[in-house]
């Protein structure tokens, strides 16, 4: 068997400059909650408009990834990454200098179809790029791991800017690295385009993004509201849309997707993995923020810098996943990943109450040790059973479910910690609160946090202490909830895939 050729210098160069947009695309998903407060003041948006502010972003790049990896395998993965640059730059410039919310929510709606374009080029460019198997699980590490050190300091960054300049500087901080990516792109960079491959159907690329937009905006509603008729309606609507698209795949000569992929035990069983791991990393993430700031008391500040071990813990096991892939199966090595974050998210549910700072932090560390090779390997696996020219369609599925796993784990862990939440406030009495107030307190610990804000010594305390203990005991729950979750991934892992090595080719 002939050995595939190693990268060369100007491969591990390119990787750097190909990491640079990586870490930007997901500090961009962190900053905006930061600026919320400052933008806020300047463009007094409605409530509607600032969610949509918030979240345009992210529903853009989710419902645009599968169009853009295909994209890619047809015009080529280093023009459509330096177009996705070029209008990245542009549409942050734009974002920054807003006038109004509407312009605001444009640029963002921009910046996300933008965004798109990153993540499945870079991926299926490493593909072309570190044929080796060995080198290229160590360039896909490096890949995740610039996601990680973007998510890690985003909040910081963001914090820095914001203390001394106005709101629109968080979005100007991608202009010069975008740049730097288009000077240095067509010189370190190779072109790898498709050769055998047919036109965009444009009617699929419609289907997909309208499928997994609507079942992307019904997750977050059951997120924020609980079930409800607009909620169900739309995920019903986008599974409806998707079946279309997958059966339309089927008749077509060049079809969106490669449904065949999917026959790939390795490349099926590794998505799943990914999507669940995703579903409780996102569901974590964001209640351990909450719980920071809520329950122990920590400003959003403090908070940040307390989740930086757990991402340095990510950044650690991606940049370890390696190392075990050259000493174990790649099976063996993802079954014992998800194995230690099972040990982790059984630490969280030994957190309580307000004196809860240290297991929260080891919990975290722990589970995001074990979840970072798994994401790592689980990449690999995917990208590497898709052959070259599918390479874009590969990662844009692959990033597809990372979306897909998050979103539905904030849906349903959020629709779970609500719902212990009231029932552990239900027999609450809180003789001092007026009803409203009484009922917005056992509505949301954010509720209760803004009630005992405004009642006098003891009563305050008191709502507050409740509060916080019900809060930990549905963040309890979810974490057995995780817990349970990577144990069965785990299984899954041992038995799909217990005789895959990393780096498997189709």
């Amino acid at each position: 068997m002939t050995a595939s050729p190693k990268a060369t210098r100007r491969d591990w160069i390119g990787l750097a400059v190909i990491a640079l947009p990586c870490l930007l695309y997901s500090m961009d998903l962190t900053v905006m909650n930061l600026a919320v407060p400052h933008l806020s003041a300047d463009l007094k948006p409605t409530g509607a408009q600032l969610l949509w502010m918030v979240d345009i972003y992210g529903f853009m790049i989710a419902g645009s990834l599968i169009t853009m990896g295909t994209l890619g395998d047809r015009i080529g993965r280093r023009r459509l990454l330096l177009m996705g640059a070029a209008a990245f730059g542009a549409a942050s410039v734009l974002a920054a200098f807003s006038t109004t919310a509407e312009m605001l929510i444009a640029t963002r709606a921009l910046l996300g179809i933008a965004g798109a374009t990153l993540a499945p080029s870079t991926l299926s460019l490493i593909r072309n790029m570190f044929l080796d198997a060995g080198e290229r699980t160590v360039a896909i590490g490096v890949w995740i791991t610039s996601y990680s050190v973007g998510g890690a300091i985003g909040p910081l960054v963001g914090g820095v800017l914001l203390e001394h300049f106005w709101w629109g500087s968080v979005f100007l901080v991608s202009v010069p690295v975008m740049v730097l990516l288009l000077v240095l792109g067509p010189i370190l960079l190779p072109e790898y385009r498709d050769p055998g491959a047919g036109r965009l159907d444009l009617l699929s690329a419609a289907q997909s993004l309208a499928a997994v937009l609507a079942v992307i905006y019904g997750l977050k509603r059951i997120a924020e509201g609980g079930l409800g008729w607009l909620a169900v309606g739309c995920i019903l609507a986008g599974l409806a849309i998707g079946a279309a698209f997958l059966h339309r795949q089927r008749t077509l000569a060049s079809p969106l997707i490669d449904l065949a992929l999917f026959r790939v035990p390795a490349f099926s069983a590794a998505l799943a993995i990914n999507t669940f791991c995703f579903f409780g990393a996102f569901g974590a993430f964001l209640f351990i923020a909450q719980y920071l700031q809520l329950v122990i008391g920590l400003s959003p500040l403090e908070a940040g810098l307390w989740s930086v071990p757990s991402a340095l813990g990510f950044v650690v096991g991606s940049m370890l996943a390696p190392v075990i892939a050259r000493r174990i199966r790649a099976g063996l090595a993802v079954t014992g990943g998800l194995a230690l974050a099972f040990v982790g998210f059984g630490v969280l549910t030994q957190v309580g109450g307000a004196s809860g700072l240290a297991t929260l932090v080891i919990g975290s560390v722990i589970f995001s040790l074990g979840l970072a090779p798994v994401v790592t390997l689980g990449t690999d696996l995917i990208v590497g059973s898709a052959p070259p020219e599918r390479a874009g369609a590969a990662a844009a599925i692959s990033e597809t479910s990372s979306e897909f796993g998050g979103a539905l784990g904030i849906a349903v862990l959020g629709s779970v910690v609500t719902a212990v939440y009231r029932h552990a406030m239900e027999g609450s009495v809180f003789s001092d609160v007026p009803a409203m107030a009484a009922e917005a307190a056992r509505s949301t610990l954010g509720g209760a946090v803004a009630v005992a804000a405004e009642l006098p010594g003891t009563s305050g305390a008191a709502l507050l202490g409740t509060s916080r203990d019900a809060y930990a005991q549905a963040f309890q729950v979810t974490a057995g909830i995780s817990a349970a979750l990577v144990l069965g991934t785990a299984i899954l892992a041992a038995v799909m895939l217990r005789q895959t090595r990393a780096g498997s080719a189709a």
